[in-house]
């Protein structure tokens, strides 16, 4: 059986109240034999820590996602003391989001600079949400603070200048679903541009479910047809492929056992 590691999914999301326990149980019988589940805010990231204390193959991150800053001051409080779980392996899901917020630029960098500051302070990688704010990002790591751990880029965006410079700057990048998407552009691009010792999967399940299932409830079961995808752009087995990115998210996460 070959075994895949869903680097980034919501399971503490409310869409799983009703089978959470029972669908965690069947994914991890069909090889998904480590996953991350990631907090977005205090709250998410307790929930996070809560699944990650049932199941030893489940690890949680910590973070306050730029949707949710309102408070950000007082909340990093709480989430450095969440940081020193031991099954917390990163400060995140953090950074910049102007899709949605387009109007409080400023408080979104101010966020994601103190909790890429908190980071460092417990040596812990951080896994970065960027979405329509590629400059920004990046100008914050390049010249304002760097992660010492560096980190993860989630669902990058497939944006080959976003790559290109993650990467320059020791970042790994994460691909979900929509590298799958009939109507997604660069992806093969995208895809050639990244080292294979740079790659992660996730699912952001209940998130971005890949094709033929776009539109579903997504689960950290159909990774493997993002993971399939990958494989076939890369011209390697979907084996190796899974092993690669197992093994590259073992690495930047370095209290998984």
């Amino acid at each position: 059986m070959i075994e895949f590691f869903d680097s980034h999914a919501h399971y503490n999301d409310e869409q799983f109240d009703n089978d959470r326990d029972e669908l965690i149980e069947k994914m991890y019988k069909d090889g998904i034999t480590k996953i991350i589940v990631a907090g977005s805010n205090v709250e998410t990231s307790k929930e996070a820590i809560k699944i990650a204390e049932k199941y030893d193959f489940i690890y949680a991150t910590a973070g306050i996602h730029p949707q949710d800053i309102e408070n950000i001051d007082k909340d990093i409080l709480e989430i450095e003391n969440l940081s020193t779980h031991k099954k917390v392996v990163a400060i995140g899901e953090i950074g910049l989001d102007y899709h949605y917020t387009k109007d409080k630029k400023e408080e979104q960098k101010y966020a994601f600079i103190k909790q890429i500051e908190l980071a460092n302070k417990v040596n812990l990688p951080i896994v970065i949400h960027c979405r329509d704010a590629y400059i920004d990002t990046i100008d914050i790591l390049k010249n304002k603070i760097l992660p010492n751990k560096r980190g993860v880029f989630h669902c990058c965006q497939l944006n080959m200048e976003l790559i290109k410079d993650a990467l320059s700057l020791g970042f790994n990048i994460s691909f979900a679903g929509p590298v799958t998407f009939k109507n997604s552009k660069n992806v093969k691009e995208c895809i050639d541009l990244i080292p294979l010792d740079r790659l992660q999967i996730e699912t952001d399940a209940p998130y971005l479910s890949p094709e033929p299932l776009r539109g579903t409830r997504n689960n950290s079961i159909n990774m493997k047809l993002t993971a399939q995808k990958i494989a076939d752009l890369k011209q390697i087995s979907l084996e190796e492929l899974a092993k690669i990115t197992y093994e590259n998210t073992l690495r930047m996460f370095e209290k998984i056992k």
